[in-house]
């Protein structure tokens, strides 16, 4: 039964853990931009200059 309540335990801290780091990542602005990454594909890269190595 002991077991039990250190797998609760550590279960729980587990979660804590994911909900702390889903906070900070929210806070800092990790969530905002929701537009771009459904367009990124039909952007077109720049093109990068050639090197001659000769």
């Amino acid at each position: 039964m002991k077991i039990m309540f250190l797998l609760i335990l550590f279960s729980l801290t587990i979660a804590a853990g994911f909900l702390l780091v889903y906070l900070w990542a929210a806070r800092n602005g990790q969530f905002d931009d929701q537009y771009t990454p459904s367009i990124r594909m039909l952007l077109e890269d720049e093109l990068k200059p050639e090197k001659d190595d000769a």
